[in-house]
């Protein structure tokens, strides 16, 4: 009876271990694209759209949930990084992709280390050069200490939290236009183009698409017998990143429609100052902190896994030491370069053009390999519904992305 207890045991303790995981890739998804530039995005897009951005967002939940199940999936079942699987689809693929997905979240992540510093800067005056400098020691040492995925993960949760009850309350305080919302996000008056593939692009372009999956892969994860905690952790954090930033939209709204003009400078931050006042501005700073050490984290763990090309337990404990190091660069390199130049806006605008590709070209190696017996598996079958859906995303998103960078100059 004691051997039957004990291989009972096992499977519910692996079963554990795996649920928490896909939570944790769930929480590091949704919190990887809900940094600072999301809250600027959405407040800017609400400003001058009003009601009628309800439909990008929409729009921008539906390619969520097609994209982060289809990358999600053909990870956990190969068990394999997205940068192995590119290689195995076609050699050197996945050197290409690691290059994209590794350079646009180093650069993105000055915006996301100096957003966590201006927070600071609002909250209790600290320069933000300087309170870049604590959130990158900060957030080295969340990731370079012993079991630091569940460091990770607890640090996220909790960020998750404060971001959703900050807006929770001033939606509480404010009075939100519910039904004009509804009804302008299933009968839009006007269709911003522009706005979808922005907010696209920010909430699943670059390392975010990946963030999950390579969590919930480190975790353990592997097989067709994993997929549920796919599907888990998937939704979750897409219901997640979506809830916040309905929320976001919403209080922004209520601000537009009470006669308030958003300040273009810093959209964002007007939303709570008219909303509650100082009270309310330094609930942004503590938002603002919080969206950018949670994108922070999860930009340096996602892309510093796509530098990592173990397959064996021997390769994959020498990448463990080098990986230390490479997180530490990763962090101080964006810190630097923030606290010499300040947030390098044209940057930023290039990285964001080069992540709008990253989408297409990435997503479209995958469903690739979804058909290949030698990556995924000669038994397994990938869904009809996600490949089709998988590949108009990737057309929509290749000529979204090819207009864009066409209209910036």
């Amino acid at each position: 009876m004691k051997q039957e207890g004990k291989s009972e045991h096992l499977p519910q303790s692996h079963n554990n271990k795996l649920r928490a995981a896909a939570i944790g890739g769930a929480f590091l998804m949704a919190m990887s694209a809900v940094g600072p530039g999301f809250l600027t995005q959405t407040a800017t897009f609400t400003g001058q759209m009003g009601a009628n951005f309800g439909f990008a967002i929409l729009i921008c939940i539906l390619v969520d949930i097609v994209v982060q199940l289809n990358i999600w999936r053909i990870i956990i079942v190969s068990g394999k990084r997205a940068q192995v699987i590119a290689n195995e689809v076609a050699p050197g693929l996945g050197y290409l992709l690691s290059a994209l997905v590794a350079i646009g979240g180093l650069f993105f992540n000055i915006g996301n280390i100096g957003g966590a510093g201006l927070g600071l800067n609002v909250l209790f005056g600290i320069p933000a050069r300087d309170g870049a400098i604590i959130v990158g020691i900060f957030a080295i040492i969340v990731l370079i200490i012993k079991n630091a995925l569940t460091a990770v993960d607890r640090t996220v949760q909790v960020l998750a939290v404060i971001k959703i009850a900050i807006l929770i309350y001033i939606l509480c305080i404010m009075k939100v236009p519910y039904g004009m919302a509804v009804q302008h996000t299933f009968a839009p008056t006007k269709v911003n183009f522009y706005s979808i593939v922005t907010i696209v692009g920010g909430t699943v372009g670059g390392y975010i698409s990946f963030a999950g999956g390579h969590r919930l892969l480190a975790g353990g994860a592997k097989g067709q017998g994993d997929i549920k905690y796919v599907n888990e952790g998937a939704l979750t954090g897409i219901g997640l990143a979506s809830v916040i930033r309905v929320m976001l939209f919403l209080a922004g709204l209520a601000v537009i429609v009470a006669g308030y003009k958003l300040d273009p400078s810093n959209p964002a931050a007007s939303i709570f100052k008219y909303a509650a006042g100082n009270f309310g501005y330094k609930f942004f700073g503590l938002l603002l902190l919080a969206s950018g050490l949670s994108s922070t984290l999860g930009s340096t763990f996602t892309s510093v896994s796509f530098l990592d090309y173990a397959v064996s337990n021997t390769s994959s404990q020498k990448f463990a030491k080098l990986q230390r190091y490479l997180t530490m660069g990763f962090i101080i390199f964006s810190t630097i370069v923030f606290y010499l130049i300040g947030q390098p806006a044209k940057v930023l605008v290039v990285v964001g053009a080069l992540n709008g590709f990253i989408l297409p070209i990435a997503l479209a190696i995958l469903l690739l390999a979804a058909y290949k017996g030698k990556i995924m598996g000669a038994t397994y079958k990938h869904p009809l519904w996600l490949s089709i859906t998988g590949w108009v995303v990737v057309l929509f998103m290749a000529y979204a992305s090819v207009e864009t960078v066409i209209n910036m100059f």
